[in-house]
């Protein structure tokens, strides 16, 4: 028997209703061979009574004969499967948590290595082997494992899902097509599988280049990370080499400061140490004569007395001290020169820091030009864009929306929404103008108020002689020198805002946490012309690096 079952097929031990290897063959008198079951619900569905092979047609319900040899045979061959599927399964591995299980499998469940979707049900190696034998088998559709067949089954008619409707963007079942979807275009899943695939290998490259556009810019951002810690550290050892140079300074005048109250002090002390000597030697001496002037008034020989008295009479010759003053050495104006001299050795090395300063800040130097669309009707522009002053007749300009009406102002072209910049503007000659930058939307038809609230930083000159900072008209400024070019820095996440008077190389002011969330453009004031006072243009000028 084992020699024969092994000239034997799977095949030959599958019910033709079923697909799968007998259980309780039967034979019907046609000699066909099938489960009892299968037979049996066959024809309890199906009258009149046929043969599923053969198609003979009986006229009662046929009688149904145990098929001994057949029964031995599926016996043996179930065995030996059982043994094969036993020793491959060693060979399997077990299903771990998360992975699909052969639904077939009985005990230790093998891992699935396909799911059909017709029979709606994951095989292992060995129990998928009848789907890649047998005839009837080879036609259903197979594919890796996945749980939950059922919902790949149309749950309205209870068919395999095997169509995409791009009507509905769907899938359906064939009885779908011709329903309820009837009107509508179909193609097989494969098909739009495979156009939906493509689409994702497409997302996919498109995702990965935007993972490594992100890469590279994480990349970027370290590197400025770096650069900035290195900055940091630069301008840290800079600030410690200054302030140490300065403290230096500090400990010199403090200690020269120290020696020259010292030095006075002492040619006092040594001034009156002199005086104290010279009244200890009188003192000394008048103290002999008070000694012999009382032992000769003790003495009871008068001849010794009278004799003697010529000579002690009168005191000895001593100094009149009565002029003789020790005054107290003035230190009126000794701390005062010390510190004035410290501090202009602190204003050399301020003068130093400063020119270091504005030499950084114009690297970021902007080419700019006044915008003839935004100038109020009074101006005067030069044809280049780099010069304005206020003229002696209004012109007839159109009221456009960026213009200015009440205000002798003007904007330049260029907007600024990051980063930083820096530009210069020649104020020689005049006696009131104002500078600085303003965002987008300020208001040009009204009267304005320069204040950052109201979208304005800026630094202005009144009458001549009064300077105004950035937080308000009130803030009036000490300005030492009257600039003749104001230089003007802006970084714009920063939120920094300085000026700077460019010859001297002195910061004018500077303003720190400004809010910027909109455009800036650079502002211009030049202010009314005074009766000719103030007629001198402000000129946007080269910036010189030398």
């Amino acid at each position: 028997m084992s020699a024969a079952s092994c000239l034997l097929s799977e095949d030959q031990f599958l019910c033709s209703i079923c697909l799968d290897v007998f259980t309780d063959p039967v034979t019907t008198s046609c000699g066909h061979n099938y489960c009892r079951n299968c037979i049996t619900q066959h024809w309890d569905v199906n009258v009149p009574y046929l043969c599923p092979i053969c198609k003979e047609d009986f006229n009662t319900r046929p009688e149904l004969y145990i098929n001994t040899l057949l029964s031995e045979m599926v016996a043996q061959f179930r065995q030996e499967a059982q043994q094969k599927a036993s020793s491959s399964s060693s060979e399997q591995q077990v299903a771990k948590p998360g992975e699909v299980s052969c639904d077939v499998c009985t005990g230790t469940k093998l891992k699935a290595l396909k799911s059909c979707l017709v029979c709606l049900t994951s095989y292992c190696e060995t129990h998928l082997e009848p789907h890649l034998t047998v005839s009837g088998l080879k036609r259903h559709q197979l594919m890796d494992p996945v749980e939950n067949l059922e919902d790949r089954m149309c749950t309205k008619h209870d068919k395999p899902l095997e169509l995409f409707c791009k009507t509905d963007q769907t899938c359906v079942c064939m009885l779908c097509s011709v329903l309820d979807h009837r009107t509508h275009e179909f193609v097989p899943l494969k098909e739009e599988y495979e156009g939906k695939k493509a689409e994702l290998e497409k997302t996919e490259a498109e995702i990965q280049q935007m993972i490594q556009k992100r890469r590279l810019k994480i990349e970027k951002i370290k590197r400025l990370v770096n650069f900035s810690r290195e900055k940091a550290d630069s301008e840290i050892a800079e600030g410690v080499q200054i302030f140490t140079t300065l403290m230096e300074s500090v400990d010199r005048s403090m200690n020269k400061l120290i020696e020259v109250i010292e030095e006075k002090l002492k040619k006092t002390e040594e001034y009156a140490g002199a005086f104290i000597t010279e009244l200890e030697q009188e003192i000394s001496e008048l103290m002999k004569r008070s000694t012999e002037v009382e032992q000769l008034s003790l003495s009871e020989d008068h001849l010794h007395l009278l004799q003697n008295f010529p000579s002690l009479k009168a005191a000895p010759p001593t100094k009149d001290w009565t002029e003789v003053r020790v005054r107290p050495p003035s230190y009126e104006g000794t701390v005062v020169r010390a510190v004035a001299q410290l501090e202009e050795t602190l204003s050399k090395e301020m003068k130093k820091l400063f020119e270091a300063e504005l030499k950084r800040v114009q690297q970021y130097a902007v080419d700019v030009t006044l915008d003839p669309d935004t100038a109020n009707p009074w101006l005067i522009l030069s044809d280049d864009g780099k010069q304005v002053k206020h003229g002696d007749v209004k012109k007839n300009l159109p009221d456009n929306p960026g213009r200015f009406t009440n205000c002798i102002c003007v904007l330049g072209k260029q907007s600024f929404s990051s980063g930083r910049f820096y530009f210069e503007v020649q104020v020689k000659g005049k006696t009131g103008w104002t500078l600085g930058v303003a965002r987008e939307s300020i208001n040009r038809k009204e009267n304005i108020h320069l204040t950052p609230v109201n979208g304005y930083w800026t630094i202005c000159l009144r009458n001549g002689k009064d300077y105004r900072a950035p937080s308000g008209p009130d803030a009036y400024l000490n300005v030492k020198w009257r600039p003749e070019k104001v230089g003007m820095f802006v970084d714009y996440e920063e939120g920094l805002v300085s000026f700077y008077d460019v010859d001297a190389a002195a910061l004018i002011c500077s303003v720190a946490g400004c809010s910027f969330t909109e455009k800036l453009y650079l502002y211009f004031g030049p202010c009314p012309n005074d009766g000719g006072k103030n007629s001198a243009p402000l000129i946007i000028t080269p910036i010189n690096r030398t």
